[in-house]
């Protein structure tokens, strides 16, 4: 099938195809005319990969996902520990999200939002 194909079924832009070839992650086969010849294992690496990306891996972290699923010989542990750290992360990523979260909600609480110039939101800001 053509990038077009490949790029409705897997529901990525053909530009995001192009870029995942440019960097490895999906060989698809050449025709005879030099064009791209997507197979149903290209489209379901680029599903994988797009899964994979909707779960907060990074390209390097798909990488190595892919290469455990390509692996028969592999151990379900080393899957296993990559998605545990994924997990550390997305907890160290909310914990931020949240500390932040508060020091806003308390800057807002100090703020009078009239139409006085003073603003502690500012004066914060710019300490």
């Amino acid at each position: 099938m053509n990038i077009g194909e490949a790029a409705a079924r897997s529901e990525l832009p053909a530009k995001t195809i192009r870029y995942y070839e440019d960097i490895a992650l999906v060989r698809p086969a050449r025709a005879a005319n030099g064009y791209r010849d997507y197979c149903e294992e290209d489209v379901h690496r680029l599903r994988f990969v797009q899964r994979a990306r909707g779960l907060g891996f990074t390209i390097e972290e798909c990488r190595a996902l892919l290469s455990l699923y390509d692996n028969e010989q592999r151990a379900s542990a080393d899957v296993k520990r990559v998605a545990q750290e994924k997990i550390r992360e997305v907890d160290r990523k909310i914990a931020e999200l949240q500390s932040m979260r508060a020091t806003l909600s308390r800057l807002v609480e100090c703020c009078h939002g009239d139409d006085r110039p003073d603003c502690p939101i500012l004066d914060d800001l710019a300490r």
